[in-house]
């Protein structure tokens, strides 16, 4: 299961789930992530700059773990990705991929 939490002008947060989250722990994700909200859609239309798919980042690994302290369970990965001009190339392109869509 995939979960945005954020501002989709902004910044997203994208959680991966092995499992279905309680609104406690959603709650703690939100928390978590500065007090942004979840985005209750399945796609979020807009240019963004995040990890490639294939690359879990340090920064997701450091997360995950912060979850399973705080007893949230069943998180894969968290990525963060943010909001860019269509015409934006100012990122680092063997870290970082340019998405149409999330």
């Amino acid at each position: 299961m995939l979960l945005f939490f954020g501002d989709s002008t902004a910044k997203v947060y994208a959680v991966e789930t092995s499992l279905s989250l309680t609104s406690e722990n959603k709650y703690k994700l939100q928390w978590l992530f500065d007090d942004v909200p979840q985005i209750k859609m399945s796609k979020i239309a807009g240019n963004f700059v995040g990890p490639r798919a294939n690359m879990i980042t340090p920064w997701s690994t450091n997360a995950v773990e912060i979850t399973q302290n705080m007893g949230v369970e069943g998180i894969i990965r968290i990525e963060e990705f943010k909001k860019i001009d269509a015409d934006d190339t100012d990122f680092d392109k063997m870290l970082e991929h340019k998405y149409a869509n999330l």
